[in-house]
């Protein structure tokens, strides 16, 4: 296996997992006051477009990586629409 996959996955990792922590916050407080919608929409456009693009070259770290990303995201969210709401 060429060494290139092994950063593509270690990068699929970090990015991902780097919404975890926004999203237990925000599930903790029922608070999601913080999180710019405009900025999430636009950030979901753009995970979008990664598995688009990753599903298009046949990279497993590219669409597994955007599509966890774009749950935890999406999750998120529907946390700021449900919390606003209260």
């Amino acid at each position: 296996m060429n060494i290139d996959i092994y950063f593509g996955y270690f990068a699929a990792i970090l990015t991902t997992a780097a919404f975890l922590p926004q999203l237990i916050k925000t599930l903790k407080t029922k608070k999601a006051d913080d999180v710019s919608l405009t900025t999430l929409i636009m950030f979901i456009i753009g995970v979008l477009s990664w598995i688009i693009y990753g599903y298009k070259i046949s990279s497993t770290p590219i669409l597994i990586a955007n599509l966890i990303t774009l749950i935890l995201n999406l999750l998120i969210l529907f946390s700021k629409v449900y919390f606003s709401k209260n």
